[in-house]
């Protein structure tokens, strides 16, 4: 399912995107997401429960709990919302993170803006992992991840088990251990964009 643009490559389609929906569910859909993502800023992840969401967004419950099902599937609709805008900056973006750049620079660009989108998110990030702690790997948004950096490894490392590597990769980008890294270690995200180009072999 991909896009040709340009002779010999193909770019993936953002993935995760939403059903198309009735006009009144998609308001509901938004009145939800906006009253979790308020009460994920101000109060923390821990507010979030679906009674708090429902009384926050003025909709009854049972339309919160028809529409997302727990707290998890909430909180991983909030989440692919914002990973399908980043999806967008490094499929169809500018160079060196979108098309246009040769595969290692967009593979080096790649994992440093997911260093600087993970920081962002840290927070609504952990929500979703502590929820439930596999639930990312078979999201939309990773997968799309995955595929992408699957891609460029192909072209890098033409050897390698590029299915495998990409998910080694993309390994220290869990929450759990960003938050160690970060706020228990003291790394800087610019420490780690280091660390990275270590791992792959390239001088900043």
């Amino acid at each position: 399912m991909g896009d040709k643009r340009g002779p010999g490559r193909i770019e993936l389609a953002v993935t995760g995107q939403p059903p198309a929906e009735r006009a009144d569910a998609a308001r509901n859909r938004e009145k939800i997401l906006d009253a979790a993502a308020r009460l994920l800023a101000e109060h923390g992840p821990d507010a979030i429960t679906m009674n708090a969401v429902a009384q926050a967004a003025g909709i009854g419950v049972g339309t919160v709990y028809r529409r997302f099902g727990d707290v998890a599937q909430l909180l991983m609709a909030l989440l692919d919302d914002r990973e399908r805008q980043f999806q967008a900056r490094f499929l169809s973006g500018p160079a060196p993170l979108g098309p246009g750049a040769p595969p290692a620079d967009r593979l080096r660009a790649f994992l440093h803006a997911f260093v600087d989108y993970i920081a962002d998110q840290q927070t609504l990030m952990s929500a979703v992992e502590a929820a439930s702690p596999s639930a990312r790997f078979t999201s939309g948004p990773y997968l799309a991840m995955h595929t992408h950096v699957s891609m460029l490894l192909r072209q890098v490392r033409p050897d390698a088990n590029a299915a495998v590597l990409a998910h080694l990769l993309l390994a220290p980008f869990a929450p759990s251990l960003f938050r160690h890294l970060t706020a228990e270690k003291g790394a800087t995200p610019e420490q780690i964009k280091a660390g990275l180009d270590q791992l792959l072999g390239q001088q900043p």
